[in-house]
């Protein structure tokens, strides 16, 4: 309505057409508050979102579109074409962005504040139609035989890229041949989305309610499963521990194969090796075959028997060998 002000029939009884018009003889500006900055040449205008951008300050979403009151400042001039800042602030928060116009480019490049979220392509990569430059035009207007040249490739694109259209265009008739059972199938899609949405939404308010918090969750991915898993383990001993009692595990154990040894042919083993050379596996002969005849139980008396370390001395048997096998006894199962 401030734009109205200036444009009015009504007169006031003590205006004075000396002073030029109606805005000089009220000392107002016909743009009222849009011009409040005008002697530091900054007006303010309605300037459109050209392009999507995120928000520095707040980190949101601005669509292009998004219209605000700019303060428009002159800054320089590219040829005779003056080049315009516009100097806005963000309807979410605090933050403010400036945006330059880039007449060599026909663009906005974004100043400060804010950064431009990349949709841009070559269009060449696409099969886009770009517009021939104007040096091509000019050449196209001035040399014959190019024109005829860049005809002719133009007609080999398009027949190179004619089987693809025919493709499209035989789905595009295949899949909305029937247009009821196309929506249909559409439409159960997004049924069964929101319904896991909601199904989502109400496990995660049991999960803030329970934990009596307000937060937004983000969607659970396996990596986070394996954290948490390894978090709520909450391991008693450290890592040193676990590798010393491993270790002395190890040396604990026996190298001999598990299927055939025990604690008692462990410890049997272990009495054998303990006891004397006789006992060991070292044959001594008690009468030899050159002694024919057999001693009596009177010659063998007791200092014989400690000499040669029997405990008990058999008088009947001539030739008495005693022997003993260590592998024999630690291979047995019995221990004796």
């Amino acid at each position: 309505m401030g734009e109205r002000k200036g444009t009015n029939k009504y007169y006031p009884p003590d205006y004075d057409p000396k002073y030029g018009g109606l805005n000089k003889f009220l000392g107002t500006h016909a743009l009222r508050e849009r011009a409040r900055k005008i002697d530091k040449g900054i007006i303010i205008i309605r300037f459109e979102m050209p392009y999507n951008i995120w928000c520095e300050g707040c980190k949101n979403h601005i669509g292009m579109g998004v219209r605000y009151n700019a303060e428009k400042t002159k800054v320089g001039m590219y040829y005779t074409t003056p080049v315009y800042e516009f100097k806005m602030k963000c309807h979410l928060c605090d933050n403010h962005f400036v945006i330059r116009a880039d007449p060599a480019n026909l663009d906005y490049v974004i100043q400060s504040g804010a950064r431009r979220q990349e949709n841009r392509w070559d269009p060449t990569q696409n099969g886009q139609v770009v517009p021939e430059t104007k040096e091509t035009q000019k050449r196209l207007f001035d040399d014959q035989m190019y024109k005829l040249e860049h005809g002719t490739q133009d007609k080999n694109v398009s027949e190179s890229v004619k089987p693809q259209l025919v493709k499209l265009f035989n789905r595009n008739e295949d899949a909305w041949a029937d247009c009821y059972t196309a929506n249909q199938k559409l439409r159960a899609q997004f049924r069964k989305q929101n319904c896991e949405i909601k199904a989502q939404k109400a496990k995660d308010g049991l999960l803030l309610k329970k934990s009596s918090l307000d937060i937004p969750l983000l969607e659970e991915k396996e990596e986070d499963k394996k954290m948490a898993h390894l978090l709520a383990m909450k391991p008693i001993r450290s890592v040193e521990e676990n590798l010393e009692e491993r270790r002395k595990m190890l040396l604990s154990e026996s190298s001999l194969p598990t299927s055939n040894f025990s604690r008692k042919k462990e410890s049997n083993a272990v009495k054998y090796l303990k006891s004397d050379r006789l006992s060991l596996g070292i044959v001594k002969k008690i009468v030899t075959e050159k002694d024919n005849v057999p001693k009596s139980s009177t010659e063998l008396n007791t200092k014989d028997c400690a000499k040669r370390k029997i405990s008990d001395c058999d008088t009947t048997t001539e030739n008495k060998i005693i022997k003993t096998s260590l592998v024999g006894d630690y291979g047995s199962s019995d221990s004796d």
